[in-house]
């Protein structure tokens, strides 16, 4: 499992991250984490669109860690 780091960056920067991380490997369980609403949102859409589940787990202190799963 991969994690990646994207809190203070803003949209498109986390889809960016999370592109280039499936690219890599389609398949891995991958876990982001964002601090904005933003893109917690759009890198949630934009993985259940390329059908992976995703579930949000509120780590407190305004960060999120999107647990993305094929």
């Amino acid at each position: 499992m991969r994690t990646i780091d994207a809190q203070g960056l803003s949209c498109p920067q986390p889809l960016v991250l999370f592109h280039a991380a499936i690219k890599e490997n389609a398949t891995d369980p991958l876990d982001v984490l964002v601090d904005n609403e933003a893109s917690r949102e759009n890198v949630s859409r934009e993985a259940r669109n390329h059908g992976w589940k995703v579930e949000a787990i509120d780590m407190g202190n305004g960060t999120t860690r999107l647990e993305i799963r094929k």
